[in-house]
């Protein structure tokens, strides 16, 4: 038996690549596991995988709603207010 690991995954730098949430740009590593690729920044600690079309599906996708504050009644205190122009200040064209 040999000590070499058999699915050994080289995960290289992207070269000018600049990080969806921290902006910081040649932090992200990519590397394709299952011929999925996969991004990861090294200075946040982002990381999502790439659709087919090459679209970026964040692996903490649906942790960011908070689930109790969406089934919450709206105050009745609380009215909504909108704004008209006043047609007296209107600029002269």
């Amino acid at each position: 038996m040999s000590d070499t690991p058999v699915n050994v995954t080289k995960k290289r730098f992207i070269a000018g690549a600049v990080c969806p949430a921290c902006s910081e740009p040649d932090k992200l590593m990519m590397w394709n596991e299952d011929d999925v690729p996969h991004r990861e920044c090294v200075a946040c600690g982002y990381s999502d995988t790439l659709n087919e079309q090459g679209l970026s599906v964040p692996k903490e996708l649906g942790t960011r709603v908070n689930v109790s504050a969406l089934k919450k009644a709206p105050d009745p205190k609380v009215q909504a207010v909108q704004f008209f122009p006043n047609p007296k200040l209107k600029k002269p064209e």
